[in-house]
């Protein structure tokens, strides 16, 4: 069957309703992943039971039609993968499908456009200066400082953004090109110092090709692996070039939801001046993690040198010929410890609490990202558009399973680099399936680490290990361990972590929000940082959340490109009217 006589027999069971001749064009292990199409939401379907309880709920809704071959992407024997396009009643769509035996083993169906809302572009967007005779003509800088005092002041913004680093700062552009009026406000002084404010060793552990940002890519000169301040810089000068309403020295004091008025009651502080907003949607972009962790050692109190938790350290230019102790033994404490090195540190210590996942950065990237993003990728005509419609047509739990194989396989290459880390004391795992980084991040958020060096550093004995202990006690200049051991020292440094993202709901909102809405990011794995259920998707994020008008938006810059996208489209529907809550299928 070719992909297109599949399609023809889909669209015809879908017109008669006859959800029983949709799900017959499925294999019995089969998966659809919609992104707003057919659920307003970001949902997996496994199996055809989920298919057909989606289908009854959704279908009258939708209405969808005229489904197109657009491109075959690959094709074997037996299994057929292509792009495919079609449109419901609200939404312009594109998809993939991969059929196996003539039956279709995944299909993505994801929304590109709202029908009458496109995003502005060349060939649409208002123009200010024609060349006519206009008597008063505003210029651009007069409109736009127009927008500026008004916006948040005389008009309200019908979003408003919590966190102005990547997350927000994406979302924004999406909307401004939207037309949905928003407002981001960041605590920090200038736009992009959530990157310049940190570590000044800190580059980009993803390689540019997978992270580039919507509307305008990096430049082709830029760095595989760019540090933070080139990061931080193109953050500050892209909320300028996309005209975003962006607030500085702006923290959020408290948000409050009327459920009579259906909007929110924002008090923030603006340069020291107390303000309120009232938007109808408000989004949560402070990226994964809340509050820096800080541990309750006895004895902190007495130490003679500096303690400081990650977050505030710069370099180590300060540390050279010190004796220095870093607690914690995932990205940030390996970075600090190479750094720490560079900079001349008499001695450096990590005191590995727990196991940690590593992988050599080669390794993990020819395994899980060149083939998709990479200058090879690009010249087998794979661009970002099609990279990112390939990944996220792959649902999740096929991600898992296919993680499991690369990882052993690496396992497996770098046995010589494993055996070698392992004989130092450091402890090694590779997630609770041997899934590897990846799918930690994806379930935890921490507890990994992609070699950069460090490990290296590890292995030679230049940096030294202290593994499953804690610091029991510091004293005026040393530190003692939970195995007995008492370490000079006369620096310490927490590289213990942050709070999730849920207390960050609970210190902005409340306890009862947060209780409602639930655990944010994770799979639901069954595992000790991802308790189950299983999702099939990462928890409530660029989706609706329980509290109506509250999103969470927060990830890796690849994922802020991509989903950013579907987060905007959500808002604009709703801003439109186009939408309402209970057409959304949980």
């Amino acid at each position: 069957m070719s992909i297109q006589n599949w399609l023809n027999d889909f669209n015809s069971a879908l017109l008669s309703k006859n959800l029983e001749s949709v799900t017959a064009l499925f294999n019995d292990d089969c998966y659809w992943r919609d992104l707003l199409c057919f659920t307003w939401n970001i949902k997996t379907l496994e199996g055809k039971k989920e298919i057909h309880a989606m289908l009854q709920c959704c279908l009258n809704n939708t209405q969808p039609s005229n489904w197109q071959l657009n491109k075959i992407i690959s094709e074997e024997e037996n299994k057929i993968e292509a792009i495919i396009s079609f449109e419901t009643a609200k939404t312009i769509g594109t998809g993939y499908l991969r059929l196996i035996n003539d039956k279709c083993y995944t299909l993505l169906t994801a929304a590109q456009d709202l029908k009458g809302f496109v995003e502005q572009n060349w060939y649409n967007s208002p123009v200010v200066h024609k060349f006519t005779f206009t008597p008063n003509r505003p210029s651009y800088s007069s409109l736009r400082k127009k927008e500026i005092e008004e916006l948040g002041f005389t008009k309200q913004p019908y979003c408003l953004i919590i966190g102005g680093g990547q997350s927000g700062i994406t979302l924004g552009a999406r909307l401004k090109q939207l037309n949905v009026p928003t407002i981001i406000i960041d605590k920090n002084f200038r736009a992009g110092d959530a990157w310049r404010n940190r570590y000044d060793s800190l580059h980009l552990h993803d390689p540019v090709w997978a992270d580039h940002y919507p509307y305008i890519p990096f430049p082709e000169n830029w760095p595989p692996f760019p540090p933070k301040d080139k990061i931080a810089d193109w953050l500050e000068a892209y909320t300028k070039i996309m005209a975003l309403n962006y607030w500085t020295s702006t923290e959020c004091v408290k948000a409050e939801y009327n459920e009579n008025l259906q909007q929110w009651e924002v008090l923030i502080n603006k340069n020291g001046t107390l303000h309120k907003l009232y938007p109808q949607q408000l989004v949560i972009a402070n990226g994964l993690y809340g509050k820096p962790k800080l541990p309750n050692i006895s004895g902190s109190e007495q130490f003679a040198g500096t303690i400081l938790h990650s977050s505030e350290y710069k370099n180590g230019s300060a540390f050279s010929n010190k004796n220095c102790i870093v607690l914690g033994s995932n990205t940030s404490a390996h970075d600090i410890c190479f750094d720490l090195c560079e900079q001349g540190a008499a001695s450096i210590t990590m005191i590995q609490r727990s196991s940690t996942t590593v992988m050599e950065l080669n390794s993990l990237m020819n395994s899980f990202t060149y083939s998709l993003y990479s200058p090879a990728a690009l010249k087998q005509g794979i661009s970002t558009e099609l990279a990112d419609l390939q990944l996220i047509a792959t649902p999740y739990k096929l991600i898992v399973d296919s993680s499991i194989k690369k990882t052993n396989a690496i396992i497996e290459q770098d046995k010589e680099f494993y055996t070698n880390l392992a004989a130092t004391g450091f402890m090694l795992d590779f997630g609770h399936d041997n899934s590897g980084c990846i799918i930690k991040y994806l379930r935890d958020g921490v507890g990994y680490y992609y070699n950069t060096g460090a490990s290296d550093l590890i292995i030679n004995s230049t940096i030294k290990i202290q593994s499953n202990c804690e610091i029991k006690q510091i004293t005026k200049n040393s530190v003692v361990l939970t195995n007995g051991k008492k370490l000079p020292a006369d620096v310490i440094i927490y590289a213990t972590g942050f709070e999730n993202m849920s207390q960050l709901v609970v210190d902005l909102i409340s306890s009862t929000v947060a209780n409602k809405i639930g655990l944010s990011w994770g799979l639901g794995s069954g595992t000790t940082r991802d308790p189950g259920p299983w999702e099939g998707e990462l928890r409530n994020m660029w989706k609706p959340t329980k509290q109506q008008g509250l999103w969470i938006n927060g990830a890796s810059l690849q994922f802020t490109r991509i989903y950013s996208k579907y987060l905007a489209l959500q808002i604009k529907a709703r801003y439109e009217n186009l939408i309402n809550e209970s057409l959304v299928y949980f």
